[in-house]
């Protein structure tokens, strides 16, 4: 009898090993779907993804990239959670715009917990600047004028009102104790225009992010003051402070990463949480990222649920004080 017990509790264990064990088996059809056109941010953070993943060859087959245009990501989120839920080949991309957009309720009916925050492979930062002639040299001396006589300071930003470039400007105002509401802000169509607006005196600063007008800063046609970031950015933009560092306690990281599907198995769940911990330390990555402009920042399960969450409860507070 004792022996008969052993075997059927051995046949057990096998079963349940096998059972996770192909559970937990690379995705069979991978995909990475993208919230808006081909070309954009969401874009770039599945191609990330599914460049170096193959690569690496933690997966044997080549990533699909798809595309579903809306809402800024925000028709993509409900299909997600509407119809492919437990969908463990599935991810999707995701930034902190998304957390933005739903602190401010335009993802419809859901909240940031509806879906699983998987992880985080790179980020940007945010950057005030001005001209290259400005007379403005450090973030101290933008913060006194734009005190002094704030009718007198255009803000311009790729994104319209309520968008991170807007929010960004916004904490501006706010160091400078002038309410967002009143603030002159341009929505322009990128940075890009934004850059254009500095040349032609339209603007008097912009806001934007440190991989695109850390390009423009190094070619003297910008000049950053300051960067929205814990510490200072390797590489190019090594010399230019933080705004922690001029005593104006402004951040603003632009994380780029992914959820899945509110009803996935833990197993495919962290499949995929431990295969991007260990993208994350491959040279075929490292070079991805790198070549995509993005700076390290590498956040996995439940760090980065927590993270999403966070960020969500703060944009909440910020634009509650924005009015928006």
């Amino acid at each position: 009898m004792m022996l008969n017990v052993t075997r059927a509790a051995a046949a057990a264990l096998l079963a349940f090993i096998v059972a996770n064990g192909a559970a937990m088996a690379e995705p069979t059809k991978p995909e990475c779907l993208a919230g808006a056109k081909p070309g954009g941010g969401f874009d770039l953070t599945c191609r990330l993804a599914a460049n170096s993943l193959l690569a690496s060859k933690i997966i044997g087959t080549p990533m699909q990239v798809t595309y579903m245009e809306g809402g800024v990501g925000a028709v993509a989120y409900n299909h997600v959670i509407g119809k492919r839920g437990t969908d463990g080949n599935l991810i999707t991309a995701a930034s902190s715009g998304s957390a933005l957009l739903i602190a401010q309720g335009k993802f419809g009916q859901y909240d940031e917990s509806a879906v699983k925050w998987l992880g985080a492979l790179g980020a940007d930062y945010g950057v005030l600047v001005v001209a290259a002639e400005s007379p403005y040299k450090t973030l101290g001396e933008l913060v006194a004028a734009y005190k002094a006589t704030p009718a007198d300071f255009a803000i311009g930003g790729g994104g319209a009102v309520g968008s991170q470039d807007w929010m960004k400007a916004s904490l501006l105002a706010k160091a400078a104790e002038q309410d967002p509401k009143a603030m002159r802000y341009v929505a322009l169509e990128g940075g890009g225009a934004v850059l254009t607006a500095l040349e032609g005196g339209h603007i008097k600063v912009g806001s934007g992010d440190a991989a695109e007008m850390g390009q423009h800063h190094k070619a003297g046609k910008v000049r950053i003051l300051a960067v929205m970031a814990p510490e200072r950015l390797p590489g190019d933009l090594a010399q230019i402070p933080t705004a922690r560092e001029q005593g104006i306690d402004i951040d603003w990281i632009v994380w780029r990463g992914y959820y899945m599907g509110k009803d996935v198995t833990a197993a495919d769940y962290d499949w995929w949480v431990e295969g991007f911990k260990k993208l994350s330390a491959t040279p075929e990555f490292l070079a991805e990222r790198q070549a995509r402009g993005l700076f390290e920042f590498n956040m996995f399960g439940q760090d980065f649920d927590a993270k999403v969450k966070a960020d969500v409860a703060r944009f909440k507070v910020l634009a509650k004080e924005a009015g928006l």
